[in-house]
């Protein structure tokens, strides 16, 4: 007896995890969005993407990704020109079972103009987040939680905001130190920043859990 309740165990599992396959196995595609308006503010809000961060060459906002049935994104511009895209499922609970998609399918592409955003959102989870030097002229708000956050010369109107969990947060602002307000809350890591700074024109919030915080500032890019 006990032996038919382990192999009936052992088949209910092993559909189980075929099942799991099947739904993770269907082919993704490639597409791109593009606003047919400008935009002045990006927010990306991802589940287990990576998102890659390039110039674009057209003074446009272009977003590059791969989705199916089961893993989707909305995507929409509000009236104010903002750019929102947050990651969607239909997945049923069997969907979690099994592997995940490969490494091409879990990548964001963002290519957006240099000196044109007021404002750049971007927030993902298990996966990393890397920008080139750029500039924007309002805010950036990065956060990742199990992965990293990299970022070339980085020049921002008034305010940055690292936010990293289970990983590092590096890379380079343009400007001084003294430019800064500085809010620094690190727990399980270092960090190269004072914890808590005052004056500056500008504002600089950096959080890291199990991770380290390495932030350099330059006077040019």
């Amino acid at each position: 007896m006990k032996k038919t309740i382990a192999a009936v165990c052992c088949l209910v599992f092993t559909m189980l995890l075929m099942t799991g396959c099947s739904g993770s196995g269907e082919p993704f595609e490639e597409k791109s969005y593009t606003p047919e308006t400008a935009v002045t503010e990006v927010r990306l809000d991802v589940q287990d993407r990576e998102i890659a961060v390039s110039l674009s060459e057209d003074e446009q906002v272009h977003i590059q990704y791969f989705e199916n049935s089961k893993e989707y994104y909305d995507i929409s511009v509000t009236d104010e020109a903002v750019l929102t895209m947050t990651s969607a499922s239909s997945r049923e609970w069997t969907d979690y079972i099994g592997l995940k998609p490969s490494g091409e399918y879990r990548k964001i592409i963002l290519q957006i103009p240099d000196a044109m955003l007021d404002t750049l959102t971007l927030a993902t989870t298990n996966e990393t987040i890397s920008l080139p030097a750029l500039t924007v002229t309002g805010s950036v708000s990065l956060s990742c939680e199990g992965g990293d956050i990299s970022f070339g010369a980085l020049d921002v109107g008034h305010a940055l905001s690292l936010r990293v969990k289970n990983g590092d947060a590096a890379g380079t602002v343009i400007g001084s130190c003294d430019d800064f307000a500085i809010q620094t809350e690190i727990k399980k890591g270092e960090s190269n920043l004072p914890a808590d700074k005052t004056g500056g024109e500008k504002t600089l919030h950096a959080s890291g859990n199990n991770g380290d915080l390495h932030i350099e500032f330059v006077s040019q890019a």
